[in-house]
């Protein structure tokens, strides 16, 4: 019997490489896709690209466009990326690397190529505990576009599959990530989470990314194996 096929957004992080991993596990062949959206830490696509040939996906795409042309955000303009917030500020409000209606575009185009290989679960990353107050990360808005997925595709409106948005790390703290991750072979090593890597893909160790991963291996008691910026790496 075939396996079920699955999409999953893959940007070469650390929750979408164990949100790939758990879609191969949970049974799923997975269609990886990556988007090539003008962001500045696009050192990632090549995280990608290598994760995806480690986990041993059935696919591995990476769609272009440029979400420079409209900008609003630390990752498509030229605006700093934000460094050294305390723990509370990243808790409060939405920061300024928050890129508009990215999760929306993703899922869209994560959706399209859904229906061009017959699958009909989409895996994304997002999390709620341990995140930087992206709106487009919620329960609330994932449920709404798995409803509009199957209101606006042809797959949906005749009948032949229900789409289903998957979000397995949605409630998990960054240390249960990286303990489910690490569970399932996961090499964290080969992933980028920062927000402004420099020229040689070395972590800065600063922006909210970079503190949130930490912590997160500190908490789960894990070997954190990411490359940081000579001196940059906070005490």
């Amino acid at each position: 019997m075939a396996r079920p096929r699955a999409v999953v957004l893959l940007s070469g992080g650390l929750d979408s490489t164990t949100t790939t991993a758990v879609a191969k596990a949970d049974g799923f062949d997975v269609y990886a896709l990556s988007v090539d959206y003008g962001q500045r830490h696009r050192v990632e696509l090549e995280r990608a690209a290598a994760v995806a040939r480690a986990l041993g996906v059935a696919d591995y795409r990476t769609v272009a466009l440029d979400l420079r042309a409209i900008g609003g955000s630390a990752l498509t303009a030229d605006v700093a990326v934000p460094k050294d917030r305390p723990a509370d500020d990243m808790g409060h409000g939405v920061p300024v690397t928050y890129v508009p209606a990215r999760n929306t575009i993703l899922l869209g185009l994560a959706l399209g190529y859904a229906e061009t290989v017959g699958a009909f679960d989409l895996f994304i990353g997002a999390n709620v505990l341990d995140y930087s107050g992206y709106p487009d990360c919620r329960p609330e808005f994932l449920a709404a576009f798995e409803g509009l997925a199957n209101l606006a595709t042809k797959a949906g409106t005749e009948g032949t599959g229900r789409f289903r948005v998957h979000a397995p790390l949605l409630k998990l703290t960054k240390a249960e990530i990286i303990r489910e991750g690490v569970r399932l072979g996961v090499d964290y090593a080969a992933t980028l989470s920062c927000y402004d890597p420099d020229a040689a893909g070395r972590a800065c160790g600063r922006c909210d990314s970079c503190q949130l991963r930490r912590k997160g291996f500190a908490e789960a008691g894990v070997a954190d194996p990411t490359a940081y910026q000579s001196g940059d790496r906070p005490a």
